[in-house]
């Protein structure tokens, strides 16, 4: 690359970074100042003076830890059961010879190129003709009940990962399985014990972008929940709102909260997380 269009690089490149950051940090600021002052002297002005409340404000008044618990009973099953049932589908279409391999690899991998909103109305109707026992779900169908979400989330985001983890298990040497065969190693024992310790950084990658993506779920609880307890914190942000008249302080110290646990979770993944993004950018 030549020095001009590496310069033209890394200018592009702090450019975008100052897009994404700049609202964050824009956040950050309305966050920390009193609603009086914004109204006196407007958003773009020097703050005077710098405060929590509207931290405490919004932990408060939105309930933030009893939709947060909301939002682990959906999110910590949803992520679980993807990557057992994802990692268990690439198994078969990575290492085991059959016809349908392919074609099962195509069917999940299109499963996501249409968007959400056009399944709306049949999932709708589904998840109220759909009975649950009331153990599982206290309104006694699909919908409205945490579950629901579970199996929506676990349904949107499984051909993704059966699509990155299926080309990452084709990395794996294919020598490994067999040594495995001839010691008299299982279907089983070749996925579970062999197999899935070695796809680690890439489990450990899906884990976090799946955690960041059905953490920051709204549309899902909002169109297939109704009560309003059972809402993850990010559809609860509402709660937020006046009526009359929206404090947008208030909402950026609730936004805040709000995304603190993803970012806990990238920086406690973040080594495995890279590892997996880089794999296969290098040839030994």
């Amino acid at each position: 690359m030549t020095p001009r269009r590496s310069i033209i690089s890394e200018v592009f490149l702090i450019l975008v970074a100052a897009l994404w950051i700049l609202p964050v940090l824009w956040s950050v600021y309305l966050a920390f100042r009193p609603l009086e002052e914004t109204n006196k002297y407007g958003y773009v002005s020097w703050p005077r003076s710098l405060t929590l409340q509207n931290f405490r404000d919004a932990w408060t008044q939105g309930s933030v830890l009893h939709y947060f618990v909301n939002s682990l009973w959906i999110t910590i099953p949803a992520v679980v059961l993807t990557l057992l049932l994802s990692s268990a589908l690439a198994f078969v279409i990575a290492r085991l010879r059959y016809r349908w391999t392919l074609p099962l690899l195509l069917v999940f991998t299109a499963g996501n190129l249409l968007p959400q909103q056009v399944f709306l109305a049949p999932l709708f109707k589904i998840y109220n003709s759909v009975g649950l026992p009331t153990w599982l779900a206290d309104s006694g169908k699909l919908y409205d009940s945490t579950f629901g979400l579970v199996v929506i989330n676990v349904a949107f985001q499984l051909g993704f990962c059966v699509f990155v983890l299926a080309n990452f298990m084709k990395t794996v040497p294919a020598s490994i399985q067999e040594a495995a065969i001839v010691d008299g190693a299982g279907i089983w024992t070749q996925y579970w014990r062999i197999t899935l310790p070695l796809c680690r950084p890439a489990l450990a990658a899906m884990a976090t972008l799946l955690t960041i993506w059905i953490y920051n779920d709204f549309f899902w609880a909002l169109a297939l929940i109704s009560t309003g307890d059972k809402y993850p914190i990010t559809t609860a942000l509402n709660d937020l709102k006046g009526q009359y008249a929206v404090d947008n302080n208030l909402l950026a110290a609730g936004a805040l909260i709000v995304a603190a646990p993803t970012l806990v979770v990238y920086l406690v993944l973040q080594r495995h997380f890279i590892a997996g993004l880089t794999l296969g950018s290098t040839k030994e």
